[in-house]
């Protein structure tokens, strides 16, 4: 008797759904045990592997095929697609390849359209890279051939359900429990903060994580390239999403058009998911003319490389000499915070520095905390190593005494660097 494959086995189950013009997720299920005992009687072995057959056909119509189990699994927070045979995850922040696979490229293809189309963005040959989000909020990424030599790429970065909260990361030993009182003082007294580091160091999950001490009387402007950021207990909010360009390359919208359109908007505070670009100087601008408070992401090595590569980003799009840019830079940026991973894999906390000045040479930075590791560079733990010299907002927004309380609890728990 002939074995049918997976993908055969979907269209017919398709077919006998045409007559429905929005099947539900139980009629869908009964067409499907149609198919299996119709045409798979003998052929699909025990009654364990006809189940996992039956979710896989469920999986491919409404859910995302292969892929969902992994998309459940609360573990796994990275999925990366190569090709039709290779399935790689990050779970519990160790990468190790799957046995799973897909049953051809065309597979990978129809997970890419059924992916990409409910999002009004377009991706082929022509416009082989795209970026986008999934409706639990996952963000996607897709790069196709001739770009990638190894047939569609897709890359799966997911996010904790419900959002990022202080007590998830305090609970994955990212910080100590005590540096969330400091954290809050420094957002609550309006320090504009940058979050330096790597990919997947976990940039995106401490800035959603800082936004829980944000006041409710704030208005809050979020902006982002594909939006990521669940701020759910802030009332008075407005996210904005950047738009490329359609297929004449007209009517694009970037992080440099909403960053200056943000500014009409009566914004709090304004948030930069990540800068990338020349957006960096309408930000900076933003946050040194009466923007304070404001937060954003950016690659780099250090709390000092980052500070470079934002130098480098507004060059990018303005047209002033790189000593006035750092100039704009040491007036525009109060905190840095650099997030990095260990050779264990676990995220942490590394640093943080204070820019107080940028003096004509060099940028003023005084150390707050740093992370000391052990002999093997496996664990540490984060010291303090200074104090705020610039405490004046402190004083104005009434976080002066909860910073001095917090900063002796941290100093008498883990003493000081």
């Amino acid at each position: 008797m002939k074995t049918f494959s997976k993908q055969e086995l979907r269209e017919r189950v398709l077919t006998g759904l045409g007559g429905y013009a929005s099947p539900s997720d139980e009629e869908i299920y009964r067409e499907i045990d149609r198919v299996i005992l119709e045409e798979g009687h003998s052929c699909y072995g025990t009654l364990s592997e006809k189940k996992r057959l039956r979710e896989q056909l469920f999986y491919s119509i409404r859910g995302f095929d292969v892929l969902e189990e992994y998309l459940r699994d609360d573990t796994v927070t990275e999925i990366m697609v190569i090709g039709p045979d290779k399935i790689f995850v990050e779970q519990s922040g160790v990468l190790k390849k799957t046995e799973r696979t897909f049953g051809s490229v065309g597979e990978v293809y129809r997970l890419i359209d059924q992916m990409i189309a409910p999002l009004n963005r377009m991706v082929n040959e022509s416009e082989p890279i795209v970026d986008g989000r999934l409706p639990d909020g996952s963000r996607v990424h897709v790069v196709l051939p001739p770009v990638s030599l190894e047939g569609p790429v897709i890359t799966i970065r997911k996010f904790q359900k419900g959002g990022m909260t202080m007590e998830k990361l305090i609970a994955g030993g990212e910080f100590p429990p005590e540096l969330a009182a400091v954290l809050s003082c420094l957002v609550r007294g309006r320090y504009s903060i940058l979050i330096s580091g790597a990919t997947n160091s976990g940039k995106s999950s401490l800035l959603n994580a800082l936004a829980e001490y944000l006041l409710p009387e704030e208005r809050i402007i979020t902006i982002e390239d594909s939006a990521e950021l669940q701020f759910s207990h802030v009332d008075n909010l407005v996210r904005m999403e950047t738009r490329n360009a359609n297929t004449e390359g007209d009517h694009a919208v970037t992080m440099n058009d909403l960053i200056k359109a943000s500014l009409r908007m009566r914004p709090t505070r304004i948030i930069v998911g990540e800068v990338r670009g020349e957006e960096a100087g309408a930000l900076l601008n933003a946050a040194s003319t009466g923007h304070s408070g404001s937060l954003s992401t950016i690659h780099g090595n250090s709390c000092r490389d980052a500070l470079r590569r934002l130098e480098t980003m507004v060059l990018m799009g303005m047209d002033i000499p790189l000593r006035a840019v750092q100039g704009l830079i040491g007036s525009a940026v109060d905190v840095l915070i650099h997030l990095g991973r260990l050779s264990t894999g676990q995220r942490k906390i590394l640093e943080i520095y204070e820019l107080t000045d940028f003096d004509g040479q060099e940028y003023q930075m005084h150390p707050l905390f740093r992370y000391d590791r052990d002999e093997e560079g496996k664990e540490g733990r984060l010291m303090a190593a200074g104090r705020l010299s610039r405490t004046g907002r402190l004083m104005d927004y009434g976080q002066m005494h909860a910073y001095e309380e917090a900063m002796e609890v941290y100093d008498a728990k883990y003493g000081t660097r």
